[in-house]
């Protein structure tokens, strides 16, 4: 194995720490954006139209933040493998940020499909409320289209 110079070595340890601190934003914005799905999920069920709209505007703002740390996130993933992997406290900590990552992950996506769930079944129950009412105008016509006698002739007196 060839020795690196210790401009490479200085490379290799900035790399590794943007990278962990990247995958450790991304963590808490993991974090976060299941706090929201979670408080989500207590609007949907308490039947909060407003908060379900704050909570929703607040889900795609992490959602795009995520997108766009991913974007850096995995061009310095291949730049930290092609750098080499070693077995260092630093490697080890960015290996288990990563790890926490996919439980997150997984969280997040199983925590999103209950929401779904819960939605569905809400927009279901609605829609059927809606069919059961009843319009107590429906066999009336309107007042101004009612036949009625009409005169056909008018008697003027002067």
């Amino acid at each position: 194995m060839a020795d690196i110079t210790q401009e490479e070595l200085n490379e290799r340890v900035a790399l590794l720490h943007k990278f962990k601190d990247l995958l450790e934003q991304q963590r808490s914005k993991f974090q976060e954006y299941l706090t929201v799905l979670e408080k989500q999920q207590d609007s949907i069920t308490s039947e909060s139209t407003e908060k379900l709209i704050a909570h929703t505007e607040l889900e795609q703002q992490i959602v795009k933040n995520l997108v766009n740390l991913q974007k850096v996130i995995v061009p310095m993933n291949k730049m930290y493998i092609a750098a080499g992997k070693k077995s260092t406290a630093e490697d080890a900590a960015i290996e288990n940020i990563q790890n926490e990552l996919s439980v997150l992950q997984s969280k997040v996506m199983k925590q999103n499909e209950i929401n779904r769930d819960l939605l569905r079944v809400h927009i279901e129950n609605i829609r059927t409320q809606i069919n059961t009412l009843k319009n107590p105008y429906k066999t009336n016509r309107s007042v101004y289209a009612q036949k009625q006698a009409v005169a056909q002739y008018v008697q003027v007196e002067a």
